[in-house]
């Protein structure tokens, strides 16, 4: 926030003042000492307000979990290893529609020029034909496909290399194509039945039905292009390290990176799960004001988690108490509550 221009509006018509309302607290925050939770709850009790976050009146939405997948993988093509992880295509590029029209607000078209046009990326199923042959190189290449389509819906991970070595591999750019969750059409088509739908669920049927898992998942056009990551991560949309518990995906076009948050839902076996998380990542499949997706963490207890975790929830935005600007977002979109205390 410091790092912004001052005037600038923090989130849709101001929703959270303006990067300037937010210098005090933030020089707050870095006096608090660590894991005293006795004084972060005295800081945010007085420098912030908190405001029930709606859509269109509604205060419940949906609250989804994701964890950093662990993949075994190497430098080269060779052996197990036969399924490339690409990085970002040298003829990618994404064109801002609010240049063009100022109603198409926060709106990008993601493609590439050719012959002097600006045409749309391939999907998934054009680019693992080979429509990038020649434009795209591998990063990585990792032993098991179902991992790599994982990898594509979570957009981070922690790779162990045999050469010993351990890396991070994170989120690049995508082919600007909409993300399709393939766990419905999995249900629609009677391979895994509606009671029993989760992300475990769809890993192991993969997994058993190889040939008509690269099928199904081409019914998702999103394909995401990774980058090697080093030092701490995974890393978020928000450019810094995500925190497990901590750590909440939400939609930009409502709530903006980097506020706190009170969240109030539940965990995937059905005990409470109210804590304050930060806004620090999006995704393909985040989409509204009332939405997010919880960052358990790494490795197969987080996949636990994550893959189950579908439950009805609430949160509360929290905004600095001195505001240039008003509460307030456009009522087609959503809305901010009173003060809940």
């Amino acid at each position: 926030m410091e790092k912004m221009p001052g005037r600038l509006a923090i989130g849709d018509d101001g929703l959270a003042g303006t990067a300037a309302d937010w210098g005090a607290p933030c020089r707050a925050a870095e006096r608090v000492p660590a894991g005293d939770h006795d004084s972060a709850r005295r800081f945010f009790e007085q420098w912030f307000d908190p405001y029930l976050v709606t859509n269109k009146g509604e205060a419940k939405g949906t609250f989804t979990g994701y964890y950093e997948i662990e993949l075994k993988g190497s430098l080269g093509q060779g052996g197990a290893y036969q399924t490339p992880l690409l990085g970002k295509p040298k003829d990618l590029v994404s064109a801002d529609l609010e240049l063009f029209n100022p109603e198409w607000k926060q709106e990008t078209v993601v493609g590439r020029v050719e012959n002097g046009r600006f045409k749309p990326y391939p999907t998934r199923s054009g680019i693992e034909a080979g429509a990038l042959a020649g434009v795209v190189a591998p990063v990585l290449w990792v032993d098991d496909p179902v991992d790599a389509f994982l990898l594509h819906i979570q957009g981070s991970g922690r790779v162990r290399l045999d050469n010993g070595q351990e890396t991070r591999i994170g989120y690049a750019a995508d082919n600007g194509h909409k993300f399709v969750g393939i766990g419905n059409i999995m249900v629609k088509r009677g391979l895994i039945p509606a009671d029993q739908l989760n992300m475990p669920a769809i890993q192991s049927w993969m997994r058993a039905h190889p040939d008509e898992a690269r099928e199904i998942q081409t019914e998702n056009p999103r394909y995401i292009f990774f980058r090697l990551i080093s030092g701490e991560g995974p890393i978020g949309a928000q450019g810094v390290a995500l925190t497990p518990g901590r750590s909440l995906a939400v939609d930009p076009k409502f709530v903006p990176l980097g506020v706190p948050l009170w969240l109030d839902t539940t965990e995937p076996g059905g005990g409470p799960l109210r804590r304050l998380v930060m806004a620090q990542d999006s995704g393909g499949a985040i989409k509204g004001p009332v939405r997010g997706d919880f960052f358990w963490g790494t490795g197969e207890s987080a996949f636990e988690k994550a893959g189950r975790m579908k439950s009805r929830g609430r949160y509360f935005i929290l905004v600095p108490r001195s505001r240039s600007a008003p509460v307030a977002w456009n009522g087609d979109a959503g809305g901010a509550s009173a003060p809940f205390f």
